[in-house]
């Protein structure tokens, strides 16, 4: 579904992204996990179109994302963004009802009824109490649950999430992820997400791309990514990575610096 072939992207002179190659199937959950700067918001830009590579391509089922009309890529690309929803007098359920704007003609009708779609992205995420109060009444967290139950609308196949669990607290977070896998799964999605959290990147996504210093570093899954090795060399640290007892999926344990090696 997603080639990025030898991108490379300068902002403001400095080099951001540096030769990045890597393909993505359809029908997966995938983290981008790195340093802060590490070029991966950048990223996400360019594999929804939002930015253009200063040399290589981005390929989107066999045809550059330059080619595709906008209109076109917001019926198949939903994208997430990491500040989620500026404050609006519009209401919950109002907000969530424009992520089908791409689905509507140029009268704002389509023939499809809506309706159902909304109600259940507004139950899934725990919003149902929520639906009539005006966005800028709520806090950050439940704004970021509204723009998902807006993506979630939208019908989208690709969905990008820019760090999605920001302004969350860990109930709503495993919530929001929750939220997300079982979609992803359901419907065949294939789901892109940038996440700084390394232990629930190991938990939802299939595999794993890191990148430091606008170069991808290792890519796999998270068993074979998030190794001590990898994440000392990525983020110099250098952590304890045990598993999970229920899921065997890699932990993340972080030793402070000056403790004993046997912590």
């Amino acid at each position: 579904m997603i080639d990025v072939r030898n991108a490379v992207k300068q902002i403001g002179g400095s080099l951001v992204l540096d030769g990045v190659s890597f393909s993505l199937a359809e029908g997966g959950m995938y983290g981008i996990i790195g340093p802060n700067g590490a070029g991966k918001s950048t990223l996400l830009s360019l594999l929804s179109g939002v930015e253009t590579a200063g040399a290589g391509a981005v390929v989107l089922r066999g045809k550059s994302v330059r080619s595709y009309k906008r209109k076109d890529l917001a019926r198949w690309i939903a994208v997430l963004q990491q500040e989620g929803l500026p404050m609006t007098a519009f209401t919950v359920r109002e907000v969530v009802g424009m992520g089908r704007f791409p689905h509507q003609n140029w009268l704002g009708s389509e023939e499809k009824d809506a309706g159902g779609l909304i109600e259940h992205a507004l139950a899934t995420l725990g919003l149902m109490e929520l639906a009539e109060r005006r966005l800028s009444e709520l806090s950050g967290g439940e704004r970021q649950r509204v723009a998902l139950a807006k993506v979630m609308v939208q019908e989208p196949e690709l969905i990008l999430l820019d760090e999605p669990t920001t302004y969350l607290d860990i109930g709503h977070q495993l919530q929001l992820l929750d939220a997300v896998r079982d979609w992803q799964k359901r419907k065949q999605l294939t789901v892109v997400a940038v996440l700084h959290d390394l232990n629930l990147a190991a938990q939802y996504c299939d595999r794993l791309l890191v990148l430091a210093r606008g170069k991808l570093e290792a890519e796999g899954t998270p068993a074979d990514v998030l190794t001590e090795e990898t994440i000392c060399r990525v983020y110099g640290t250098h952590p304890i990575v045990l598993r999970h007892p229920d899921s065997n999926a890699p932990q993340v344990l972080l030793r402070p610096r000056g403790a004993p090696a046997n912590l």
